[in-house]
């Protein structure tokens, strides 16, 4: 369920100095952010104007409310036992979650000290934000990688793909676990040597624990209208499931678990 973040007079304890943020949502019980039922915290604030993105109202920071981070934490301090129970813990999404990542790193810490699994779900593009002090406190991350090719993933989200490429990179070098997101639009992303070229990339990484092959949807499409914004994928239906299939195949042959 989605709920606000209210203020808290009594704080989660060791948190250290609360920085300040933006907040656009919260799921409590969330599924697919991550092993478990999760605590997903949805951020305010976004440089990719993805074709197909379902949150384009998280686009701007003040698209969302401001929040501290001591409060935050202290609403997920009331979930904690649970998400303990369920095998669960805290996602940072958005949005682009590396547009703030003070308060990323913030919240990370206190979560950790309360014991909980993390997970950055991020496109990567802001990987130079992430410092190692953050990524030491992020257990998983949900690496969005949207094309192989660099014409193609600027067709997808009018920015280069050089920087995420590179920030996998990194997180292999650190050895933090990936799982790989590539979702499969017709007619844009789903030619099928950019996706070889993908598949073998993240094979090398030898960090990517799964990779999950999202058919394309127009399920915010919705918001798109209510935002005042052109979709230029109003025509474009999801792929057939044939498609999605020798996609998955792809990534298979490369020795990679795909979900």
């Amino acid at each position: 369920m989605l709920s606000p973040i209210t203020p808290h007079p009594a704080h989660a304890a060791g948190t250290g100095a609360s920085v300040r943020g933006w907040v656009h949502s919260v799921e409590t019980g969330g599924t697919v952010d991550g092993p478990g039922l999760r605590y997903v915290l949805f951020l305010a604030g976004c440089p990719l104007r993805c074709q197909y993105c379902h949150n384009p109202d998280t686009r701007h920071m003040h698209d969302g409310s401001p929040a501290q981070s001591s409060d935050v934490l202290a609403d997920i301090a009331t979930y904690a036992d649970f998400l303990h129970r369920a095998h669960g813990g805290l996602t940072i999404s958005g949005g682009e979650p590396l547009v703030q990542p003070e308060f990323c790193a913030a919240i990370y810490r206190g979560a950790k000290q309360l014991g909980l699994h993390t997970a950055l779900d991020t496109s990567g593009f802001l990987g130079s934000h992430a410092d190692d002090h953050l990524l030491a406190d992020v257990d998983l991350v949900l690496l969005d990688i949207k094309a192989f090719k660099e014409s193609t993933y600027r067709a997808v989200t009018g920015v280069p793909l050089r920087p995420t490429l590179e920030f996998a990179e990194r997180l292999s070098v650190l050895r933090k676990p990936i799982w790989l997101r590539y979702v499969l639009v017709p007619g844009l992303t789903d030619h099928l040597d950019e996706i070889e070229g993908l598949a073998e990339f993240a094979a090398g990484l030898e960090v990517v624990e799964r990779v999950d092959v999202l058919p394309f949807h127009k399920m915010g499409e919705f918001k798109w209208k209510q935002l005042g914004l052109p979709y230029a994928l109003a025509n474009t239906e999801p792929p057939p499931p044939e498609l999605t299939e020798r996609v998955r195949g792809i990534f298979r042959t490369q020795g990679l678990k795909v979900v």
